[in-house]
């Protein structure tokens, strides 16, 4: 007999975005007329071709590839030595962030290391998560046992759920009890929001003092603009010893479809044992990395090595630029048309305060059915995220001013 694991069957329903795929499937095959008009502002997918210092990389890497002498089979499982060193020298090192090369793990994703993190933490964890929160963290904490049931509204027992709303600037109160793993996701998918130093830094000492480990995911650090902003945990004193941070290729450099990101693990971080021992999570980390993962390909480290090129920076700052200001164009709509908007500032989404009283739900299938817009209803992100919605800044010029359009026309008192 082959047993099942059976906290999968507490996961409620299907993962957002796969859901939002079904619905505007359904709505396109119910209106023809319709399909080419939507605009998708929902997934947070890059819309802009490669830098070209990447493009020119991945061909002379492809182009070594088919030379005997300069072929490459397997590579290092934690990344090679000329994209780790890249990384901590350009992203920490001259930001004077005291980070060693072989602290950084590369990856196909930080959406796998955020799950597969759990791996080197045993079972009962006592996890904390903001509320609303990218679905990834609380689902594969259901998935490895962390939680209890779900109630009526989503929530699971078990987990400290951190509310994140326009009264706290969506940056949570510290909880009053003890918890062992805190999720800080900053900038903020979905609110947009930014932590500041001091703000970190309270949670820094919170996770000290009760020897927690933070699980910072900082994919959208490329988008601060705002001087003063922290771009990494490890910017605040006495984080190497309670923080592991999650770095993505894909929303700077637009490497969605290649696939390339990094975990920091400091080797000064320690958890404990059952037995109240001290022990590093470095070689843990090391171990489940080189045990379960290959490693990326050759020409995609490559590619990723050159985003730190002069050519390459100026680049992917442009690209930057360029989502940053379809941020602009879709928050002045949307405000013009007498809605709340948070986020545009040091992310590229907006979290959108409906009308009062309407679903987000309900508010995704007035979008799309009046204005042919995908967005992401807020609801998907947890329950402090019901009656919000996330809009993308990710499209073409193009489109986001479409988009803008639309949207400002809307009569959203008709959403309800």
């Amino acid at each position: 007999m082959a047993y099942l694991n059976e906290n999968y069957s507490k996961l409620k329903a299907g993962y957002l975005f796969p859901e939002i795929a079904r619905r505007v499937k359904a709505f396109t095959e119910a209106h023809p007329d319709a399909a080419g008009r939507v605009i998708r502002c929902g997934i947070g997918d890059v819309t802009e071709p490669l830098p070209a210092a990447c493009r020119e990389a991945l061909h002379n890497a492809v182009d070594e590839l088919g030379h005997r002498d300069t072929f490459r089979g397997y590579g290092p499982e934690q990344g090679y030595d000329f994209l780790r060193q890249a990384i901590a020298q350009h992203d920490f090192r001259d930001r004077g962030l005291d980070l060693a090369d072989d602290e950084i793990f590369v990856s196909d994703g930080s959406k796998c290391d955020c799950g597969n993190i759990l791996d080197i933490f045993g079972p009962g964890n006592r996890v904390a998560i903001t509320d609303p929160v990218y679905p990834v963290y609380v689902d594969t904490n259901v998935m490895v046992g962390n939680t209890g049931e779900a109630d009526e509204t989503g929530a699971y027992s078990g987990v400290v759920y951190l509310p994140c709303t326009a009264e706290n600037g969506f940056v949570p109160a510290i909880p009053e009890e003890p918890v062992d793993l805190i999720y800080l996701c900053y900038p903020n998918n979905p609110t947009g929001a930014v932590a500041t130093r001091e703000q970190l830094a309270a949670w820094v000492d919170y996770a000290r003092k009760h020897h927690a480990i933070i699980l910072f995911d900082a994919a959208y650090e490329a988008y601060v603009r705002t001087p003063g902003i922290p771009h990494s945990i490890y910017e605040i004193d006495g984080a190497r010893e309670c923080a592991i941070e999650f770095r993505s290729f894909s929303k700077n450099g637009g490497f969605t479809g290649l696939r390339c990101a990094f975990t920091v693990v400091p080797k000064s971080l320690h958890g404990q044992t059952r037995g109240g021992e001290s022990k590093p999570l470095y070689p843990l980390w090391l171990r489940n990395h080189t045990t379960k993962f290959n490693g990326v390909s050759y020409p995609v480290q490559r590619a990723a090595e050159a985003i730190y090129s002069p050519e390459g920076r100026q680049e992917v700052d442009a690209l930057v630029d360029f989502y940053m200001e379809n941020a602009r164009i879709l928050r002045e709509a949307v405000s013009g048309a007498g809605l709340r908007v948070y986020g545009g500032i040091d992310a590229p989404y907006l979290w959108v305060r409906g009308p009062e009283g309407v679903p987000s739900w309900t508010m995704f299938d007035f979008l799309l059915r009046e204005a042919n817009i995908v967005i992401t209803p807020g609801s998907g992100f947890g329950a402090a995220g019901e009656g919000y919605f996330r809009i993308s800044a990710f499209n073409s010029r193009e489109r986001a001013i479409e988009a803008a359009g639309r949207l400002a026309a809307l009569d959203f008192t008709k959403a309800g």
